[in-house]
Formats: C-alpha cells, sequence, structure tokens
C-alpha cells in the first residue's frame, strides 16, 4: 500500500497536469472570426461595406525631410528615372555610344523642359554663356533645356547667326589657326582630309554648323566624347554636349534654325 501522502502528492501533480493541458488545447476561437479581426486592425484596413468614410477628409501635411550635404532631399532619387533612359547606351548608325554617369553631373546641366521667357520665336537656339546653358526655344513660354561646354577665355564667339548645315557621325577639320598653335594636329588638317567619324572624334555624334551674314563662323554645337567638359570652358570656342543631348537637338532643329550667343 502507499503513503496517503504519496497518494495526494500524485492525485496533485495529475490535476495540475489535466489543468495545463487543458490550457494548451483549448483553441481560442475569436482569433480566427473576421469580425473580431477587422475591428483589432480597423486603423489600417478599410472595408467599404462595414465602414463609411468620414465625410470630412484630413487634407495630407507636408513635412520637412532632412537634406543632406548633397543638397538631396534624404531618401528620395536624386535623379529622374527618365534620366537613366535618355542618357542611357544608344546605337547610332552603326556606333555605340556608351551612358553618361549621370550621378556624376550637376542636374542642371541634364535635358529638360523649363520655363523660359524670350522674344525669340519657337525653333531659335539660344546659348547662355554665362550659365553654360542651350535653350531650344519652344512655345508658351517654354524651352528645352541641355548643358553645354564652351569655350575658354579668348576662344569663344557670340552672336546671332544661322544653322546653315548639320550633319552625323562628321569628319573633323581643326582650322589652320588651331594647328598653328597645336602642330600635333596637322595629321588632321584640311590638306590632310580631317579625322574620321567616330566614338573618339572631337565633334561626336553631331555637328550644327554655325554661319553669320553668309560666312561660316567656324564655330560648331556638336557632341564630344568627353562628357566631363559639358558644364564648364575648356573647348577651343565650340559649343559641346552630351552626344545623348545632341543627338536629340539635332532631331528637333529645323532648316536654317537661328542661333544666338549672349
Amino acid at each position: 500500500m502507499f503513503p496517503l501522502g504519496r497518494l495526494m502528492g500524485h492525485g496533485l501533480a495529475l490535476a495540475g497536469l489535466s489543468l495545463l493541458s487543458g490550457c494548451i488545447l483549448v483553441t481560442d476561437t475569436s482569433r480566427m472570426n473576421i469580425e473580431t479581426f477587422q475591428d483589432e486592425v480597423a486603423p489600417v484596413y478599410y472595408d467599404p461595406a462595414r465602414v463609411q468614410p468620414s465625410p470630412v477628409q484630413p487634407v495630407p501635411q507636408t513635412r520637412e525631410l532632412y537634406k543632406t550635404q548633397f543638397h538631396q532631399t534624404y531618401g528620395l532619387p536624386i535623379d529622374r528615372p527618365l534620366n537613366k533612359v535618355l542618357y542611357d547606351t544608344i546605337r547610332d548608325d552603326g556606333y555605340t555610344l556608351p551612358p553618361i554617369p549621370i550621378s556624376r553631373v550637376d542636374p542642371q546641366y541634364l535635358r529638360q523642359e523649363v520655363a523660359y521667357q524670350t522674344t525669340e520665336k519657337p525653333g531659335t537656339i539660344v546659348v547662355d554663356t554665362k550659365t553654360r546653358h542651350l535653350y531650344l526655344v519652344q512655345s508658351n513660354g517654354k524651352a528645352i533645356r541641355y548643358g553645354v561646354g564652351l569655350g575658354r577665355d579668348g576662344f569663344a564667339w557670340s552672336g546671332r547667326g544661322v544653322i546653315q548645315r548639320k550633319a552625323k557621325w562628321p569628319r573633323w577639320t581643326p582650322s589652320d589657326e588651331m594647328v598653328s598653335r597645336q602642330p600635333n594636329l596637322r595629321q588632321f588638317s584640311a590638306a590632310e582630309g580631317g579625322l574620321e567619324a567616330g566614338r573618339n572624334n572631337p565633334l561626336g555624334a553631331r555637328a550644327l554648323y554655325i554661319f553669320a551674314n553668309g560666312k561660316d563662323t567656324l564655330y560648331r554645337v556638336h557632341g564630344t566624347p568627353d562628357w566631363q567638359s559639358v558644364g564648364r570652358a575648356t573647348s577651343s570656342g565650340c559649343v559641346r554636349m552630351f552626344n545623348q543631348d545632341v543627338i536629340d537637338l539635332y532631331d528637333r532643329v529645323g532648316d536654317k534654325a537661328e542661333i544666338v550667343v549672349l
């Protein structure tokens, strides 16, 4: 026979296990009730059939976001998604142009439509040498703005002219004055036939030839393989553009378009 105390101890232990097992096995059916679920998550769950919207909707409030030292709004992309398409790899007339690393370009020099008040008629090209922008005037006070590289001091041209000629993948022929300053360019002189077209040609993918009073000014609006020169004054007087941009400009500019270099 077992002592009474030991039996009572076993009985209490079994009773405790029964209670404990009961807690584990009993299912909280309310957690499976869709009505309960909807009520509990009401702040983030909206069922039009059950809850009618308030007749007065709160106006979303803007909040001041932290801005970094790079003047980029924190959490937002530094460039428009469209820019990645505009400046991506281009295959053109058998040539492949590499993409422009737009993350390394000041956004003001990327192609965009802007408000632009001017007395010039639509289709006119205006080059602002101070800001290093080229504007293609549109109607309704708008313009397509491109970034450009310009000539160094003493090599710049300004005035009013006409785009007398447009060329795709042009040959580059340095002027006699340029050859005299840089004798190593003699191999590309007019007498030698110039430099053949290609990705490394200084005129890039397109060239627009500026004439004034019926004469060739020897200045061009053209592409460049040196994308880092856009936004700077480093060339010998011509107006340099990203190859992707000069292709776009070439397609938009009409015959005998006027150009003003300020």
